[in-house]
């Protein structure tokens, strides 16, 4: 009999990319996922500790598997990424039963470890070295790992995440990211290439390059600028997006490249967090407000219908409602598509955690994040009124939520433009994959609704007329937080 893998991700895409390249590894061991944990023979959870929610969600799968391994002593349990690099003596202590702790730069080893924790019965550790140590010593004990893919862990076999750095240097004071996911080390290109082509050769035709801080991307002469030039024309390819960035990287050469390379996205996900400089500054974020301002407009200016979205944190340590204010004006003026808007939760073992008090209460947290999605969704719902009346391509994704749930009507597609505005319309499912041209008809906060170009379409003769049933792989499998990269 096959062995069943259950695999649970929460996180950043990073973290779907590495359960991804996990499943991959253990497919070749001979395991086969399972949607439950009642008949899995390995179950696994890639982690995230950006925030309490994801941790918090962990430790209760965590705490219902403790009778289950009671009757199934002979099923492993393990616990990878962030919070096993972070905190293994706290999951030592509140879940014994853990099997496996295996950290971000270790998931290499995982079959190994899964041979060796049901052999001896007893705990594998493997873990990076921390920052305290020599920075040479820290990179190596983060272990080179870009195995081959498996394109039905994606929700979608036409787009995929190629990692082309790891770790951060920016050293945030929110943000646990610099310890443990390791030193700033960047891949050489001609490894990010040969993975773009092997990618293109399974039929994907989206790539979204990731990095902490994905502009800070330099190996040797390389900059992100050259590396896009490099990938542009691998055949196959349509679309070229990446996440996440940091807003002192962003530079004139990337810009142009954004511009004049006609797959790359025109796209920016550009995170400020505040719009106060004196928040800015206890964050460590290294630049101030005026600063972001002016990125934000040379953007505009360099690339003119470039899509900027933003992250904002509210109630951090020490925000004054003036501080607030000031965060809204920027949101306001920002013309943001969107922005991913976060309560502060404060991190053990970041700088914030160290030295600022958790000071704002849960209300006011709560209060300042409603009010300040109020005024990002009014600039969402200006931004999206104004592409009614236009055509624009759209790389069908598959059926809309709204289509998972009532099978009664046409069915409702979804997909996203070049700028990643998301469009839902009615048609056939044999558009999934293929890039189409839509009428831009109506528009919310959140989503451009159209439909489809009669006669017009772009690669649908490339679809087979047969496929008439939707593909298994649009449905994500596992239940997921999605969130963007810590920038």
């Amino acid at each position: 009999m096959p062995k069943k893998l259950y695999l649970e991700t929460v996180g950043c895409q990073m973290n779907v990319l590495d359960s991804e390249l996990v499943v991959g590894s253990l497919r070749r061991q001979g395991y086969q996922l399972t949607e439950t944990t009642d008949d899995a023979d390995v179950i696994l959870f890639n982690t995230c500790s950006v925030r309490q929610h994801a941790e918090d969600k962990i430790y209760s799968a965590l705490g219902r598997l403790r009778f289950f391994k009671n009757t199934r002593p002979d099923a492993i349990i393990g616990v990878l990424g962030c919070m096993a690099q972070k905190d293994q003596e706290i999951i030592k202590k509140r879940a014994p039963h853990v099997d496996i702790i295996c950290g971000t730069g270790q998931l290499a080893q995982l079959p190994t470890l899964i041979t060796a924790a049901r052999e001896t019965g007893t705990l594998q550790l493997a873990l990076s070295l921390d920052r305290t140590e020599a920075r040479h010593e820290v990179e190596r004990s983060f272990e080179s790992y870009d195995p081959s893919r498996d394109p039905s862990m994606r929700p979608n076999p036409f787009q995929a995440f190629v990692r082309i750095m790891i770790g951060c240097d920016k050293f945030c004071t929110y943000c646990i990211v610099p310890a443990v996911r390791g030193p700033e080390q960047s891949r050489p290109p001609e490894h990010i290439a040969a993975e773009v082509r092997q990618l293109a050769g399974e039929g994907c035709k989206e790539i979204t390059l990731l990095g902490q801080t994905v502009n800070s991307y330099h190996h040797g002469s390389s900059a992100l600028s050259d590396l896009l030039a490099r990938i542009h024309d691998t055949p196959g390819i349509e679309r070229i997006k990446f996440i996440t960035n940091y807003p002192k990287d962003m530079t004139d050469d990337l810009l142009h490249a954004v511009r004049d390379l006609p797959k790359v996205s025109p796209y920016l996900h550009v995170p400020a967090q505040s719009g106060c400089n004196e928040v800015l500054k206890r964050m460590k974020r290294m630049y101030t407000v005026e600063f972001y301002r002016d990125m934000l407009a040379r953007c505009r200016e360099i690339v003119p219908d470039v899509a900027v979205s933003s992250d904002f944190i509210v109630g951090f340590s020490g925000e004054t409602e003036e501080s607030f204010q000031k965060t809204c004006d920027l949101v306001r003026d920002g013309k943001f598509k969107n922005s991913f808007i976060f309560k502060y939760s404060t991190r053990p073992g970041t700088k914030g955690h160290e030295l600022y008090a958790d000071d704002i209460a849960e209300e006011v947290k709560k209060r300042r994040n409603n009010d300040l999605l109020m005024i990002q969704n009014a600039a969402s719902l200006t931004d999206h009124r104004a592409f009614i009346g236009k055509r624009v391509e759209v790389l069908v994704e598959g059926p809309s939520k709204n289509a998972l749930k009532h099978a009664a009507g046409p069915l409702q597609l979804t997909g996203r433009t070049p700028s990643d505005h998301i469009v839902v319309f009615d048609g056939n499912p044999r558009l999934i994959g293929a890039s189409i041209e839509i009428d831009i008809v109506d528009a919310t906060s959140f989503t451009l609704f159209g439909n489809a170009v009669t006669g017009e379409r772009i690669g649908v003769d490339e679809i087979r007329e047969d496929c008439c049933e939707v593909p298994s792989a649009t449905i994500t499998k596992n239940d997921r937080i999605s969130l963007p990269l810590v920038g």
